[in-house]
């Protein structure tokens, strides 16, 4: 399962917006290999969906991650800070043993 806070689904929902993206776009997650820590957070607006995308929607905004992804994101609740201090998207990930100082790269 994957969460979306309020917070985080309010901003996709924006950003959607802003981007010009379809009314039938969603947010595909997915992980790399690369980052300072293994691994890296992508995120991308797509419309396409495949057999081996699992859907997730939470509050108004609509996730869709790859099974191959999801291996390393089950459990993983998608916030969003915003503000002078703020720092975007937040990705709490219960399955990451470490992660770097911006939050974008971590390890398993």
């Amino acid at each position: 399962m994957i969460q979306v806070t309020e917070n985080a689904s309010k901003k996709i929902i924006l950003l959607k917006t802003e981007d010009g993206a379809s009314e039938q776009a969603f947010l595909r997650v997915k992980v790399k290999r690369g980052g300072c820590s293994g691994f890296s957070y992508k995120m991308e607006f797509d419309t396409a969906l495949t057999d081996k995308d699992k859907v997730y929607e939470s509050n108004g905004a609509k996730v869709v991650i790859d099974d191959q992804s999801l291996l390393y994101l089950i459990g993983m609740t998608l916030d969003f800070e915003g503000g002078l201090n703020g720092k975007g998207f937040i990705f709490q990930n219960p399955n990451a043993t470490k992660s770097c100082g911006c939050g974008s790269s971590f390890a398993v």
